[in-house]
């Protein structure tokens, strides 16, 4: 047996593995941690991706109603500060939401039905005008080639219509899917900020300032993105709205509806959209004026991109134009069409969240949209009144009690550590606790 205490055989064991360890370099260790880090971080990941795409769509309603309810936060609260009901200024702003579209939807309808008769021999000239000068121009084409090439459009287009069964399937997941957006949208509206400050009080006392900083500034960077992009799709499908009008363009509102939808997809969605308005104008109108749309569309998109990003999103996202196409691709093989709109946002989020759990960035000011109204009703999160000051009292005594059981375990010193006991268990200034003590309540 080892005649050395058991302190002294431990020390040697600690050291004979110190002197494995220490001829590696420092960087090489932390290299290795940082490498394990980032692939504990990447399964974590892999997994919650794996977990959302087997609730597709109650992950996409779920973030689509996030988006819509940062879109209808500040006219709901501007409703509520000039009195209106918390449940009636939610129940007005999504009226809002649905009615805009179901009017443009309208619009749309009549419009296209009352000129379907008018453009159809127009598109059929513009089509043969296109097929005569592939064959007869530069290109050389050959007649069955072309005609080969109409038939496999045909074709793809008629596959990709749904059976019956699998459009009765679709229509239901559509209803449903529609049907939980606008009720997690009017909830948010509603009780977003009740929401929050629920989920807070479940977090320990000590990172609750630290988690409600980050809380607010990922819902800052969504609010700024959503409203910064719906005033730049807006300036896109105006000013190529006036100029197909102008060029009396048949189709020209669907044609600028399509171009605010796709200016919230970043780069690619308004591309797309330019490409859509001079096609159509090539078969509609004839190529001069398609030209003419085509450098209205350049136009617009260099109006875009030195005027109105800089002057509406500057500080909102601040991505790399490679990391924003990265970004729409990968959601685009994920999600679909679904995942090209909701990856900017995503990234743009986790980018400025990221920045402020490292120290670079500060999480913004609490603004008075940021306070709930104490005056209104359950201001005290789901659980009620009752529940909500139960947990919060459970979570001080035990915090107190962990420091009175770290004072009596340090003998002579007991004094000074229930004197520490009894600082840590008051509220922190600036914590939750802290700021309602104090009179002030934190989103």
């Amino acid at each position: 047996m080892d005649p050395r205490p058991a302190r002294a055989r431990t020390g040697s064991t600690v050291a004979g593995a110190s002197s494995v360890i220490s001829p590696l370099p420092g960087w090489l260790r932390r290299g290795v941690a940082y490498g394990l880090a980032v692939i504990v971080l990447s399964l974590v990941g892999w997994l919650v991706v794996m977990a959302l795409l087997r609730v597709g769509l109650v992950a996409f309603v779920l973030l689509a109603a996030l988006l819509l309810s940062a879109l209808l936060a500040p006219p709901a609260h501007n409703l509520r500060q000039a009195g209106v009901p918390r449940s009636l200024a939610a129940l007005l702003s999504l009226a809002v939401l649905i009615g805009v579209p179901v009017g443009i939807g309208y619009l749309l309808y009549t419009q296209v039905t009352q000129q379907l008769q008018d453009i159809g021999p127009a598109v059929t000239e513009g089509l043969d005008t296109i097929r005569d000068w592939l064959v007869a121009g530069p290109l050389q084409m050959d007649q069955a080639a072309i005609d080969d090439l109409r038939a496999s459009a045909l074709t793809t287009v008629r596959d990709a219509a749904p059976s019956p069964v699998a459009g009765t399937a679709t229509a239901i997941s559509a209803v449903t899917g529609v049907a939980l957006l606008v009720f997690a949208v009017f909830f948010l509206v509603k009780d977003g900020d009740t929401i929050w400050r629920w989920a807070l009080s479940w977090v320990p006392v000590d990172h609750r300032q630290r988690v409600d900083g980050g809380g607010r500034v990922a819902w800052t960077t969504l609010t700024s993105y959503v409203r910064g992009t719906a005033l730049v799709a807006l300036g896109d499908a105006v000013g190529i709205g006036i100029g197909l009008l102008v060029l009396d363009v048949p189709l020209w509102l669907s044609l600028a509806l399509l171009t605010f939808v796709g200016a919230f997809v970043p780069i690619i969605g308004a591309t797309a959209a330019g490409a859509a308005a001079v096609l159509v104008t090539l078969v509609t109108n004839g190529a001069p004026d398609a030209v003419i749309v085509l450098g209205i569309v350049l136009l617009v998109q260099q109006v875009e991109g030195n005027l109105l990003q800089p002057l509406i999103m500057s500080g909102v996202v601040k991505l790399h134009p490679l990391a924003i196409v990265t970004a729409v691709t990968a959601g685009t093989l994920l999600l679909g069409i679904a995942g090209a709109v909701l990856a900017v946002p995503v990234v743009a989020v986790a980018y400025r969240l990221v920045g402020f759990l490292s120290g670079h960035d500060d999480a913004p000011p609490v603004t008075d949209a940021d306070r709930y109204d104490e005056h209104e009703d359950e201001p005290h999160g789901l659980g009620g009144p009752e529940a909500h000051a139960a947990h919060e009292e459970a979570g001080r005594d035990a915090a107190g009690g962990g420091e009175d059981a770290k004072g009596d375990a340090g003998g002579g010193a007991g004094s000074d550590q229930d004197g520490t006991a009894e600082q840590h268990a008051r509220p922190r200034a600036g914590s939750l606790d802290g700021a309602r003590a104090g009179g002030t309540d934190l989103p």
